[in-house]
């Protein structure tokens, strides 16, 4: 399993996201996108349909009758309806899922990021799980130290 740790700062998650998702599809893997911030998910929802100058990213909220065919599906929950592989955790409050996901995008801020170190320190003592630290520099992420 692996962690990318991607601590926010110029964008708001939802922004800082969308490019994050567009990978995603363009390596062919879907994404199940977890806040437990009804707010924040519906910002989410709005910057996947218009944000994004390539166009929108095909997605849906959680809850719908079509979930298992949602690239990317939005919820309160770590539960991949979608047959993720991939998820996003944009309220910076980990989650477990049974069985994991192949990789995990944990997205924070200064509000959460207290949280995230401590998410750090309990992944990296367990086996198997690969950790790798993002920061935002101007318009991309870069990875540090």
């Amino acid at each position: 399993m692996r962690v990318d740790f991607y601590q926010l700062g110029r964008d708001p998650a939802e922004k800082a996201l969308v490019p994050l998702a567009r990978k995603t599809l363009e390596a062919g893997e879907r994404l199940l996108i977890v806040s437990g911030d009804e707010a924040q998910l519906g910002r989410i929802d709005r910057a996947l349909w218009e944000e994004d100058r390539a166009g929108f990213l095909a997605h849906d909220m959680a809850g719908g009758e079509h979930d298992a065919l949602q690239p990317i599906l939005l919820s309160p929950e770590a539960e991949p309806a979608n047959g993720a592989g991939f998820m996003a955790i944009t309220d910076g409050v980990w989650r477990e899922a049974d069985p994991p996901f192949a990789r995990t995008l944990f997205l924070f801020d200064e509000g959460t990021i207290d949280a995230a170190r401590a998410c750090w320190s309990m992944l990296g003592k367990r086996g198997g799980v690969e950790r790798r630290y993002w920061k935002q520099d101007g318009g991309r992420w870069v990875e540090g130290p």
